[in-house]
């Protein structure tokens, strides 16, 4: 890698988790600390970034990135939903694992009512959700302190993960297209969902609609290893989202829409939640009954080579208010 990639690299890496360490950074980019120190220093002289203690850090000393509060609230109601769905996926004595992030916070909180579950997280937020789950056991990952999103990333989590072996893995993310699947905009958290994706017999991906359409740098899980996407139903006008979501269904995602209504109504099982709320808003998905675990949603059908004419966009609306209704 010439020099120029390297600090490009580099610098990416800073932008991305506000601060890095020497030893990760050369790491990542496979050289000597001494050289990435070097780096380090040619880059701190163009007033790009500064050196702090072993490390590289973002200029003026934001060590960390802001926005876990502001990601909290926004599309709440949506994540509220969104969870309620995914939890009807996990059964009784299970094992899965559960990333990082405020919708996959929202899923822990309702797996804590799941006897006998066993949950693998790299996050202290899934872990301070299950924390007084009697019948739940939470296996953290090794590594180290991501505090933007609270998570645990580096070598040491990924390692932790080697050997491991779950039925499914719930993970979130910053972007998601049918083209590239989930993306985030951090590298160290795309390398360990990386390994999380590798621990997991299926892969979950819970993402509102404001990530639909949404492509960011760095890739974590590609569109062929995602088993099923939870999301909400994008509004009317956003029809970007919209064809995504038939773009995803088209290279056999199974697709589970969750009703914000329906599904965060307070109170009820999860799977009360898929019944009330929202499975049903786009063409082609159906609920197929059983016992909680076994949520499925069929893939849409292939896009047409137009747009809808304006009365069959009506009776379409018409049919979904009327499968609501039920």
């Amino acid at each position: 890698m010439f020099a120029a990639e390297r600090r490009q690299l580099i610098l990416e890496m800073v932008r991305a988790n506000g601060a890095v360490s020497l030893r990760e950074l050369a790491r990542v980019v496979q050289t000597s600390e001494v050289t990435v120190r070097r780096d380090v220093r040619a880059l701190e002289a163009e007033g790009l970034l500064d050196r702090r203690h072993g490390g590289a850090v973002l200029p003026g000393g934001l060590a960390r990135e802001s926005g876990l509060p502001q990601k909290s609230h926004l599309a709440s109601a949506e994540k509220t939903a969104i969870a309620d769905l995914a939890a009807t996926l996990v059964g009784e004595g299970e094992a899965v694992v559960v990333g990082a992030g405020t919708t996959t916070q929202e899923l822990a909180r309702r797996l804590a009512r799941v006897p006998g579950l066993t949950v693998v997280t790299n996050s202290l937020l899934v872990a301070q959700a299950l924390a007084h789950a009697n019948r739940v056991e939470v296996v953290m990952t090794g590594g180290t302190l991501r505090g933007s999103n609270y998570a645990l990333v580096g070598s040491g989590a990924e390692q932790s993960l080697q050997g491991l072996r779950v039925s499914r893995a719930f993970l979130s993310g910053t972007g998601l297209t049918a083209e590239r699947g989930l993306s985030t905009s951090n590298m160290l958290s795309a390398s360990v969902d990386r390994a999380l994706v590798r621990a997991a017999g299926e892969v979950v991906v819970l993402a509102d609609h404001t990530k639909l359409a949404t492509d960011t740098m760095f890739q974590t899980v590609p569109t062929e290893l995602i088993s099923r996407l939870v999301t909400d139903e994008p509004p009317a006008h956003d029809e970007r989202a919209a064809r995504e979501l038939q773009a995803l269904a088209d290279q056999g995602v199974q697709v589970s829409v969750a009703g914000a209504e329906g599904a965060a109504g307070g109170g009820g099982t999860g799977e009360q939640a898929a019944e009330r709320g929202g499975q049903a808003p786009l063409p082609g998905q159906r609920r197929t009954p059983g016992a909680p675990g076994h949520l499925r949603s069929a893939s849409m059908p292939p896009s047409p080579s137009a747009a809808l004419q304006e009365p069959e966009r009506e009776r379409e609306r018409a049919r979904v208010a009327d499968l609501r209704r039920r």
